[in-house]
């Protein structure tokens, strides 16, 4: 079986022998290319539909009616269930509905919060077969029709029951904690689910903070039982194959690893919701067709969610919106299936852009200007250029701003132009840089995925940098590394031109900052209020401590008159919450200084309203010590630590500028350069523990002399 497993070394193993185990290159490829899947909430939230008591269940999402409806308890939930028949469900229905959508794959909910499997399960009464009238299976029912009809399956699967009290049932944000009685239940149920219903193409987990040795133990349990079948990041502790976005997020950032977005067909809810307001179909159409799109383009999958009614019916709303979207498929498919993302690193108002080797495909979401598109900096020579729906020709040209397409008046949305390319085509490089630019964190052309330690634990990590350097002579240059103690020790994999090396940081040679004249000023405080890691409650910038926080509307900054550089405070703290610390810190020159913040679950630092680092806690220790390298300005700056808390009593602050001031350089070997030559530039953390892991060079620099 382990020869099925692609398996990758790590630099900070996860424990003593283990390594990450990645699924094999040809079953990830069949993944990425079906680009287009079919989300399926259902189970007894569906027979409610939103409704308890005759009366509408605003509050929250209606598949978790069970949590937010006044006086629905365990037992009368579970008599709900006792009249969950859905007899009009067909599996071969759904199979082919998500066929003719053009979908590559169907995503079930094979259990969620409220603990009902949708499956005949050995180890709950909560199921299908014993709760219900309806007695079939409907997991394997539906895993034979996916089959029969070609379409891939997957499930999701809930980490958190509602049935486990220690488990804090039924909180508002879902990331309980799960005792080690729940993870054993949770092990023996996925277990069932991947020895009963054939191949699984991904394990789609939900909410729910695992340990790290949990994660650890589920994902060897998974691809155990199934080495090709893909896990998504909510399993926690970034143990996922993929990395799942949050709910309807689209990302307008390029993502390194395998990624999904997925969506539901109102923000709302993600269940079966009777007295949603659907409004125009044809809105409704193009909002999602747009979507599959534009999440195409970022080199991403689609996963769009629809919810049955308790009867097993699907919303013709739903359905009808997913056949339109089918038929622009059936036409225009070979623009998405397969492709790779956008290759131009510029947005583009007339829409979005998919592409193969030797194919570009231009997704019109609006009218051009001028009813021409201009691609800046392709080369490469068009042969043909249609559209792809009637193979209509259009006209071509080149200008000292790169290609040029002529495309009709008029057109109605959604044409994709073609242009055949057999030689293949480049377009300029990612970030191109002058020579003697330092190269750093803040003019990096970034690499992301996401840090996730558990639904609520999770930032947008780094995982690689990118620049191009445009040379101004031909000669040679010798690049030099700049780092700090938070950097020593560890290694990256660094790109100069074709040359990639492995690089330790160590063995620079030291040398001191010597910052002057630093004047530091009072500590103040806004919080403890809710909050998760990444961004802000309100604008960073240019504030003035005298003004209500955020935007306004909060209260004013307050001054701690007893807190000081260099002392540690833990700060009461409850779930979900974060602080803002700020600090103005004035310089009578532009010069830098090292610093160490000391924070508990995350900490985010910004100076002068700019994001400096963020970094999360996963082997949730009770705190943790980064040394940052500051640029401070002439005048006023304003150092603003954030600290996040998910679930400890409290959370340690320490700001300390009372550190040595150390860097260190380290020389490395000539390069060769051209004159109006580009030479590619990037790094990256060599073996990290897994491929979502943040780099953790906040300080790191480069430079050509």
């Amino acid at each position: 079986m382990m020869k099925r497993l692609t398996i990758v070394l790590a630099g900070c193993l996860l424990a003593a022998g283990q390594v990450f185990a990645q699924v094999n290159s040809e079953q990830l490829q069949k993944w990425r290319d079906r680009k287009y899947a079919m989300f399926i909430h259902f189970g007894v939230y569906s027979q409610l539909g939103g409704v308890w008591e005759g009366k509408p269940v605003n509050r929250g999402l209606s598949e978790q009616i069970r949590a937010h409806a006044a006086g629905l308890y365990s037992d009368t939930y579970e008599n709900v269930a006792a009249g969950f028949n859905p007899d009009k469900w067909n599996p071969d229905s759904i199979a082919l509905l998500a066929k003719n959508a053009g979908m590559g794959s169907v995503v079930i909910t094979s259990k969620h919060h409220d603990g009902f499997a949708l499956y005949d399960c050995a180890f709950t009464q909560f199921d299908i077969m014993d709760a219900t009238p309806y007695k079939r299976d409907i997991l394997k029912e539906l895993s034979e029709a996916c089959k029969r009809h070609g379409v891939a399956f997957g499930l999701y699967f809930s980490l958190i029951d509602w049935h486990f009290p220690p488990a804090m049932p039924i909180s508002g944000h879902n990331s309980d904690s799960i005792p080690p009685a729940h993870h054993d239940y949770n092990k023996k149920q996925i277990t069932e689910l991947l020895t009963k219903y054939g191949p699984v193409t991904e394990l789609w987990f939900d909410m729910g903070s695992m340990t790290l040795q949990q994660s650890k133990e589920m994902r060897e349990l998974v691809h155990r039982l199934q080495p090709d079948c893909m896990i998504g990041s909510r399993i926690g502790n970034n143990m996922g194959d993929f990395t799942v976005m949050g709910d309807n997020q689209e990302p307008d950032y390029i993502i390194g690893v395998p990624w999904q977005s997925p969506a539901s067909f109102f923000h709302e809810t993600w269940g079966y919701r009777s007295w949603q307001q659907r409004g125009d179909m044809r809105a409704k159409i193009n909002e999602k067709l747009t979507s599959l799109i534009r999440v195409a383009s970022r080199g991403g999958n689609f996963l769009l969610n629809i919810g049955p009614r308790g009867d097993g019916t699907v919303v013709e709303f739903e359905r009808d919106v997913l056949l339109a979207i089918g038929q622009w498929l059936k036409k225009n498919g070979e623009a998405i299936y397969g492709t790779s993302p956008d290759p131009f690193h510029v947005p583009f108002s007339w829409g979005s852009i998919t592409s193969r080797k030797n194919k570009l495909y231009l997704h019109l979401l609006r009218q051009p200007d001028q009813n021409e598109i201009v691609l800046p900096g392709l080369t490469g020579k068009i042969t043909k250029a249609y559209l792809l729906d009637d193979k209509t020709p259009l006209k071509t040209g080149a200008s000292k701003n790169g290609g040029i397409v002529q495309v009709p008046a008029n057109l109605a949305p959604f044409k994709v132009v073609v242009l055949e390319m057999p030689g293949g085509f480049t377009v300029p490089p990612v970030n191109i840089v002058a020579e003697g630019t330092i190269l750093q964190n803040n003019n990096a052309f970034r690499y992301f995925s996401n840090s996730t330690v558990d639904y609520n634990t999770s930032f947008t990590s780094t995982i690689k940098n990118a620049w191009t350097l445009q040379s101004s002579k031909t000669g040679s240059s010798v690049p030099v590394l700049q780092y700090t103690e938070e950097e020593k020790g560890k290694t990256i994999d660094l790109q100069l031109g074709n040359e990639r090396k492995t690089v330790a940081l160590d063995g620079g040679t030291a040398e001191q900052l010597q910052p002057k004249g630093l004047q530091f000023g009072a500590f103040y405080m806004q919080g403890p209020m809710f909050s998760g890691i990444g961004g802000s409650n309100g604008s960073l910038a240019n504030l003035d401590v005298t003004q209500p926080w955020p935007n306004g509307k909060g209260r004013a900054w307050k001054e701690q008159t007893n807190y000081k550089n260099g002392q540690t405070y833990w700060l009461p703290a409850g779930m979900m919450t974060g602080y803002y610390i700020l600090q103005e810190i004035s310089s009578p020159a532009k010069q830098q200084v090292l610093v160490k913040i000391t924070a508990g679950d995350a900490v985010r630092v910004t100076l002068n309203g700019k994001e400096r680092y963020i970094q999360s806690n996963p082997l949730k220790q009770d705190s943790m010590e980064h040394i940052l390298l500051l640029d401070l300005e002439q005048g006023k700056n304003q150092l603003v630590v954030k600290l996040f808390n998910n679930f400890k009593k409290q959370t340690p602050l320490n700001i300390d500028f009372n550190i040595p001031q150390v860097i260190y350089r380290k020389t490395l070997p000539a390069v060769p350069l051209k004159k109006d030559g580009l030479l590619p530039v990037s790094w990256q953390r060599h073996q990290p523990a897994t491929p979502h892991d943040d780099m953790g060079l906040p300080n790191l620099q480069l430079q050509l002399r």
